[in-house]
């Protein structure tokens, strides 16, 4: 049953057929008006009754015939007698027989004998609302195919509607399939993969206006998937298979749809979500989408969102854009239309975007995401500091006050984010882990606030001042210490291979995982190595890197590498063991305006925080005694 892609269709394209050929069924119901906050009407709804429904007073005072105080002014003044010329009113109080004005309390004087006095007459229907001023009987409230705002309820109800007929939400399954997946509270297993795609899935759905359904897991066998979908079309209204949508040997949710209806494309020209499958089943809708998690999220806003907003009669939702200065080159294939998720923050009276990781499994991308950068197919990418447009997945309000963190990877700059939005929930800190002297690069280009440092240099025994006054020899820059810690082996629980020192690693032929070049993790390594007098082509692995501490340790972790040079919390991470080998300084690196800024300030404030601090030392091998010290440079 195996299936090579059908077609390489542009997505637009694939859109504009799938939503010709296919549809979702109408449907209404009747809901009570107190849960029908965001549901769209089915048909125009009309007022029962007038509201108000008698003329009222709209202020406190008094009652009048108009007529009778045309005499009034303040050469002389009226007396008018109470229940003979005038009556009490309060607002909201319905106008007595006879009576067509309102004259507000504050113009009026109380006489002694409970008369009243005034100094100008009134006008016919002065401060009164008349009966169907907000709503007239029978005048249609609302017209079909309206989201009901929390207004709108206010004005059904005072038309005198309680319910309301709207239109069910479409009801979609989504059938997870995958012999190697299972349920998230489940024990993981080597080579098991919770379902935690389900339930994205089921949120968006939800998010749109959709009514999910999550159905058991399905294994990778052609007739369990084909019952399932039998099952589904039989109770929903859009059926959404999650994995199994690609060409491997066990993947068969084209073949099923194929055999149950009509595949109408599939292979979408996109990159992620290229193994996307269109088509449907008893005449409904059946997706097939990739298992990879933001392929399947993305395949389902272009292409499920669009159908369940015309259902609902809605139009898909705009995202915000704006233009952005690239910090790094972003390549791309021609034939493929691409979206790199990105990072974006105000640095010098500009906007910075840098890429995410692009991996179609990174579901941490789009966590981490601030907008999306959508290279067309006919382009190979974009030049560092070219200027581009980018989707916003966050207000521009924002990302406006969102601090960019480049250079090396550490926790506490994960902890300094979280205490930064405690703290001013108006700022958040993004990071992009580009290694110390990539970090570097950036502040000196201006493409971020902050920069992590921690390089080594051999020549003079000192931390980072080397290497900025080489690279940034006439920025103004300060430097300020965040945290001294602590670099060590990270290795298997009980450290099976007895690794003591660096010479291990190449007589018992370990293998090793490296941090990427121009990392200070790297740099001490090659350091460790020169002092050793050993050469990085003795060392397996040496080549292989990885972008951050935690990822390093993640490998170990799984087995694929017996060792790495790290950091004990990312080791602790990982309950893995860790064996000391040098301290070393970890600074941040500031541009001089941003130094004197409102922001940095708050950032200082965090860092020299003894509760702060306490907290980074609990996560043991740091040590934050000079957080905070200026270091000349």
């Amino acid at each position: 049953m195996r299936k090579i892609y059908l077609s390489n269709t542009p997505r637009q394209e694939a859109l504009d057929i799938f939503l010709t050929k296919a549809e979702i069924p109408r449907r209404s119901e009747k809901v009570s008006l107190t849960e029908s906050l965001g549901r769209v009407t089915s048909e125009a709804v009309f007022a029962r009754l007038s509201m108000p429904g008698y003329h009222a007073s709209a202020m406190d005072g008094i009652a009048v015939q108009a007529e009778k105080t045309f005499r009034a002014s303040d050469q002389c003044p009226l007396k008018l007698k109470a229940e003979v010329d005038y009556c009490n009113i309060n607002t909201g109080g319905p106008l007595p027989p006879g009576f067509n004005a309102v004259i507000k309390i504050e113009d009026i004087q109380l006489l002694k004998d409970n008369s009243v006095e005034i100094i100008a007459p009134a006008t016919p229907w002065q401060h009164v609302r008349a009966v169907g001023e907000d709503v007239v009987a029978g005048e249609m409230i609302i017209p079909a195919w309206h989201s009901l705002r929390p207004p709108d309820l206010g004005a059904l109800l005072a038309g005198g509607i309680t319910e309301v007929d709207v239109l069910a939400k479409p009801k979609a399954a989504v059938i997870p399939s995958g012999s190697e997946v299972i349920e998230p509270c489940r024990e993981r297993k080597r080579g098991s993969v919770p379902d935690f795609n389900s339930t994205v899935i089921a949120a968006y759905l939800l998010e749109w206006g959709a009514e999910p359904a999550v159905l058991p897991i399905v294994p990778d066998e052609p007739e369990k998937i084909r019952a399932a979908v039998i099952t589904a079309l039989e109770k929903f209204d859009l059926v959404i298979i999650n994995a199994g949508s690609s060409a491997g040997e066990k993947d068969y949710t084209f073949a099923v749809i194929e055999e149950l209806g009509e595949v109408f494309f599939h292979g979408v020209a996109t990159r992620p979500g290229k193994p996307t499958i269109l088509g449907q089943a008893k005449n409904k809708p059946v997706i097939g989408l990739p298992g990879y998690p933001v392929s399947a999220y993305m395949s389902l806003e272009w292409f499920v969102q669009p159908l369940v907003c015309r259902y609902l009669g809605l139009p898909v939702p705009k995202r915000e854009k704006l233009s952005v200065t690239l910090g790094r080159r972003v390549v791309s294939e021609v034939g493929v239309e691409e979206f790199v998720r990105m990072t974006v923050g105000y640095v010098k009276d500009r906007y910075m975007a840098n890429p995410l990781t692009r991996g179609a499994g990174v579901t941490m991308s789009l966590v981490r995401a601030d907008g999306l950068l959508i290279i067309p197919a006919n382009s190979l990418g974009f030049e560092q500091n070219e200027t581009v447009e980018i989707e916003l997945y966050r207000p521009q309000s924002e990302i406006h006050s969102n601090l960019l963190a480049a250079g090396s990877h550490d926790l506490i700059i994960d902890l300094i984010g979280t205490a930064i939005k405690e703290r001013d929930s108006l700022m958040s800190l993004t990071s992009s882990h580009l290694g110390s002297m990539g970090g570097i690069a950036a502040i000196g280009r201006d493409q971020a606030h902050l920069a992590g440092i921690h390089l080594f240099d051999p020549a003079t025994k000192e931390y980072n001042r080397p290497y900025i006054k080489k690279m940034l020899p006439d920025k103004k820059v300060r430097l300020v210490n965040l945290t001294y810690r602590m670099q060590g082996w990270i290795v298997p629980k009980g450290n099976p291979d007895r690794i003591e020192n660096i010479e291990d690693l190449i007589n018992k032929k370990l293998a090793f995982i490296n941090r990427q070049k121009g990392s200070g993790t790297r740099v001490l390594f090659d350091h460790l190595l020169l002092e050793a007098d050993l050469s990085p082509g003795e060392i397996k692995g040496y080549e292989r890197e990885e972008h951050t501490h935690l990822n390093l340790a993640a490998a170990v972790a799984a087995g694929t590498a017996s060792v790495g040079l790290g950091i004990l919390p990312a080791a602790k991470a990982f309950n893995l063991d860790f064996i000391p080998m040098v301290e070393e300084r970890y600074d941040l690196l500031l541009s001089d305006a941003f130094y004197k800024s409102r922001e940095a300030r708050l950032l200082f404030n965090i860092i020299t925080d003894q509760s702060f601090q306490w907290k980074v030392e609990g996560l043991g091998g740091y040590s934050m005694r000079d957080a905070g010290k200026v270091i000349d440079v």
